[in-house]
């Protein structure tokens, strides 16, 4: 059983979402029309998820409030965007998945993307919509291309670890994987950090996802 906790500027939309997910395997143990309504109570929700409504005219200053909060360790996110394609920059899409959001759906997705999207997140996964994919990648453009491009490629062994980093292993459990010791991991974990010039495990993956290095 999931727990998910809904953030919805519409009473509509938060009881309409509570419909969507009756009797699918999720407990919906509450609700808030904001952000800071959530974190104020979030020591008693005990959530798995934070499943929020970012379809609104206030969209991007909803990604803010996350980003200011960080709940990166604390619960992941899954954000419902407006319409098909993902209405945001992709930097703003960026600080949203380093602030803790591990998922875009459209608002109108089926209960069985919300369903999968809930057990693939809780599962340390990330996901996003095929149409949103466009707001991470970098443009086909000659300079584009250049950023993708670092000073000092990943390895294989990197690739391998970045992509155990955004299935949400910790260093003990990719060291178990690839049988090979805690501080080895550590130490790959450092130099694709360094290589990608990330300041975090979250920050990492997001740039990872970005410059195609990661399978979602």
């Amino acid at each position: 059983m999931i727990r998910v906790f809904i953030v919805a500027a519409s009473p509509l939309a938060r009881s309409g979402l509570q419909r969507l997910l009756a009797d699918r395997d999720v407990e919906i143990i509450g609700s808030a029309a904001d952000i800071d309504s959530f974190i104020s109570g979030i020591a008693e929700a005990e959530a798995d998820a934070l499943l929020v409504d970012a379809s609104g005219e206030h969209s991007e200053s909803l990604i803010d409030s996350l980003t200011r909060f960080d709940l990166s360790a604390e619960i992941p996110i899954i954000l419902l965007a407006a319409g098909p394609a993902v209405p945001w920059p992709g930097e703003t899409l960026r600080a949203g998945f380093r602030a803790g959001v591990r998922a875009v759906l459209p608002v109108d997705a089926s209960p069985q993307q919300l369903l999968a999207a809930l057990q693939a997140v809780t599962s340390g996964l990330f996901v996003l919509h095929p149409n949103g994919v466009e707001a991470l990648a970098p443009t086909a453009s000659p300079a584009s291309r250049q950023l993708t491009e670092l000073a000092e490629p990943l390895t294989r062994r990197e690739r391998e670890v970045l992509q155990m980093l955004a299935a949400g292993l910790a260093n003990k459990e990719i060291a178990t994987r690839l049988s090979i010791s805690d501080h080895t991991a550590k130490f790959h974990v450092a130099s694709i950090l360094g290589k990608l010039g990330a300041a975090t495990r979250a920050e990492a993956v997001t740039l990872g996802i970005r410059r195609g290095l990661v399978l979602l």
